[in-house]
């Protein structure tokens, strides 16, 4: 199939601009080309669920105690809202997006189309490390909660197969990486087969969390809400680097605590949200991409609110906040209460919810980079999808291989915070690019229109950005590291190889670059 380039807004200097841009109808047209299209096979409930898988992990079954322990108290469950509500605002941009563009890519498809190519590069980029050191981290976090349920059986792995954050010296997490190359084994088999088993253990996580939401609510007690917004506190300054950017940059210092302690929590919380985003990556192995996506994208992200408000809710109640367990709230909550089989229930569904958001993670990484080759950004060669079952498993094997070794040999932990940064300047992209296409692309049929834009777009960008000067300065010069790699590669291969630049090719196999 012959699919006609370079009609962007820069068209008119050779198709040679940064910011020449891929139409909409271009971007649809590339996923009917039997080489590079996808297999539609997935509804708004295997959409939800998807959501559902990634979203509940680790935020639910550590961060609750960490937070209402150190930043808010029993306010906890208000944190939650507030940052439930800046996700729901990117997500407001994300369904109108993705019910315009059903194309495999999420962020990086819809900012080519409204911000143009380099941008579209810069947010690939950014969505190829978020999601390559989510996966990682929460491999290495799924691995740590199966040694744990290992070490009360009598079973213990030998030192060397622990993993650097459990061993001293040398040391392989066995675990973490076989739980990646398993999970990237199941990718290739295909996407109705990822549904399946995603369904399978987001019935379990699910089931987990309304047990602690139950079977607690009848161990709280209602002095342990006394108080529910505690007495502000400053937070201690931080060491150049490791001190909020907006410390570092404007000499504001956060509080713990108090009303203005909710709004700190809010941005720690917001790690337990990331991944509705991930949904988007899914749009072209949708059957009715227009009407599912949004369903899926917004469903999955009210769900998962009320459960995070419940369970912080219910948890503070057990246990009064001073009290609670950083390293596992929820478990230690009932143990304190004498219900030490509830806390064994606990950590199962943890270890298995953590399953989910591994695969999902990397199930968003390989669809990204499948879109970026498919533009010529990276080589073609990745952009080929398996005959039989119709999944991209060239890229799926390739980062598979790299994420398993990156989660068995790395300690993580300071790494993490690069996720959180990623995500939110991936809402501040898709938000200011619905601003773009509104403006340039009005006779575009949406089936899912974003309300009250602009205004809607612009609090999601200011939201997000406000949590983003919440993050340690360090996060952020790690951050412009990797960007400026990306750049790198973008100018010694990305531009040249770009379909854009050959507006009058036919692309196939023996287009340069494939």
């Amino acid at each position: 199939m012959s699919t006609q380039y370079g009609k962007g807004p820069d068209a008119g200097n050779g198709s040679r601009g940064l910011f020449r841009s891929k139409t909409v109808e271009q971007s649809i047209a590339d996923t009917e080309e039997p080489e590079h299209a996808l297999k539609r096979s997935l509804s708004a409930l295997d959409l939800t669920v998807f959501g559902v898988g990634v979203i509940i992990g680790t935020g639910i079954f550590v961060l609750t105690g960490a937070v209402a322990k150190e930043t808010a108290g029993p306010a906890t469950a208000i944190a939650f809202v507030v940052a439930g509500v800046v996700c729901a605002l990117a997500a407001l941009c994300y369904a109108e997006f993705a019910s315009t563009m059903p194309v495999a890519g999420s962020a990086y498809t819809f900012s080519y189309a409204s911000l143009g190519e380099l941008p579209a590069w810069i947010i690939g980029w950014d969505l190829v490390l978020e999601f390559a050191l989510g996966t990682a981290v929460v491999a290495v976090g799924w691995s740590g909660y199966v040694r744990s349920l290992l070490d009360n059986a009598g079973w213990q792995l030998p030192e060397g197969l622990r993993g650097p954050d459990a061993a001293e010296g040398f040391s392989f997490d066995i675990l973490a990486a076989l739980l990646v190359l398993v999970l990237t084994a199941i990718l290739v088999l295909g996407m109705k087969l990822s549904a399946r088993v995603t369904s399978l253990v987001v019935v379990i996580k699910v089931s987990v969390v309304l047990i602690v939401i139950i079977a607690g609510a009848f161990f709280v007690d209602a002095r342990n809400y006394s108080p529910f917004i505690p007495d502000a506190q400053q937070v201690p300054a931080g060491e150049g680097l490791a001190s909020p950017l907006i410390q570092v940059l404007f000499g504001y210092a956060p509080t713990n605590f108090g009303v203005m302690g909710i709004f700190t929590a809010a941005s720690i919380v917001f790690f337990a949200f990331i991944g509705f985003d991930i949904v988007a990556t899914a749009a072209e192995e949708t059957r009715n991409p227009q009407r599912d996506l949004p369903r899926g994208i917004l469903g999955s992200l009210f769900i998962c609110t009320v459960l995070y408000v419940a369970v912080s809710i219910v948890v503070t109640g057990m246990q009064h906040y001073s009290r609670l367990s950083v390293d596992a709230p929820l478990a230690n909550a009932f143990k304190e209460t004498g219900h030490p089989f509830f806390a064994g229930v606990i950590s199962f569904g943890a270890a298995v919810g953590l399953t989910t958001v591994c695969m999902i993670l990397l199930l968003g990484q390989t669809r990204v980079f499948f879109a970026m080759s498919r533009d010529g950004l990276l080589p073609r060669f990745f952009s080929r999808v398996h005959p039989t079952f119709k999944t991209p498993h060239r890229p799926t094997i390739l980062l598979g291989v790299l994420i398993a070794a990156l989660a068995g040999f790395t300690s993580l932990t300071e790494l993490a915070e690069l996720v959180n940064i990623g995500t939110l300047f991936a809402f501040v992209v898709v938000a200011l690019s619905v601003l773009v296409l509104r403006r340039t692309r009005p006779d575009l049929h949406r089936a899912f229109r974003a309300p009250l834009v602009p205004w809607i777009p612009l609090l999601s960008v200011a939201a997000s950005l406000w949590l983003m000067l919440n993050l340690p300065a360090e996060t952020w010069l790690r951050f412009a590291i990797w960007m400026a790699a990306g750049f790198l590669i973008y100018f010694l291969y990305g531009r040249g190889h770009s379909r854009l630049a050959r507006p009058r090719q036919r692309e196939g196999v023996g287009a340069p670059g494939s």
